[in-house]
């Protein structure tokens, strides 16, 4: 059966939806088949990371309500293989309940090694919906006080709904801009402020956010890849450094 992951913030602009597709791709080279959805209705995005937006034909609305079947909603990653997509619908209007997106995902599971769900931002209606059939929730951050507010809120949510198995991941850090803005002493105060157990800091990488919004892969060796290798590692079960940075 695979491990439900669900990737989740407080706020937009965090990068949530580039470590989804990061960590999706860390496992693949790991050897394991990965799935992505995208439950971000109404403003998916993951078909233009994954390279796929030109070839999409149903989404997965179509499939629970019988218009298509379920494989015809999976779409392959062209630059990663072992890599799957089902997105999101276009239509707000279209999202599904938490208890059919968690019995949809169950029936899925034996497919995959690992499912990787990428959730709305924020803590409202969509939120609930991705957030049910997770095993572990990542909480994507910015090492900025509203961010860390987010988390907060992500985390009492979180609580709310009965999970308790989360893991804070801050995302698009630079040492240089963190002393700058002069906000915190540490990270150590940044973790405390959200009250989330630390699994990643991924540094900031703009040509790495570049590829993968052209959706294509980045090829090239840099800090914020390792983070999230290092990432996929801790989630199968090693115990890399938890930073690189």
């Amino acid at each position: 059966m695979g491990k439900v992951l669900v990737v989740t913030s407080g706020k937009g602009g965090t990068g949530k939806s580039t470590v989804a597709v990061s960590l999706g791709n860390a496992l693949v080279k790991r050897g394991h088949k990965v799935l992505l959805i995208d439950c971000d209705c109404g403003m998916r995005g993951l078909d233009i990371m994954l390279g796929v937006a030109k070839s999409l034909v149903f989404d997965i609305a179509d499939a629970v309500c019988g218009n298509c079947k379920a494989e015809h909603i999976v779409y392959p990653c062209p630059y990663s293989e072992g890599l799957f997509l089902i997105p999101a619908p276009q239509s707000a209007s279209d999202e599904l309940s938490p208890r059919v997106f968690t019995d949809f995902v169950r029936s899925l599971e034996p497919e995959y090694d690992y499912i990787i769900i990428d959730s709305p931002a924020g803590v409202g209606k969509g939120f609930e919906t991705a957030v049910a059939p997770a095993e572990l929730c990542m909480v994507v951050a910015n090492a900025e006080p509203t961010s860390v507010r987010g988390c907060e809120n992500v985390k009492k949510r979180l609580l709310d709904l009965g999970k308790k198995e989360m893991r804070l991941i801050i995302n698009r850090f630079s040492r240089s801009a963190f002393k700058e803005m002069n906000v915190y002493y540490d990270l150590d105060e940044v973790i405390d402020g959200t009250g989330i157990q630390l699994i990643a800091v991924i540094t900031e990488n703009r040509q790495v956010v570049s590829a993968i919004q052209k959706g294509a892969s980045y090829s090239g060796k840099c800090t914020a890849l390792e983070a999230v290798n290092n990432l996929a590692a801790r989630i199968d079960g090693e115990h890399p450094p938890l930073a690189v940075c």
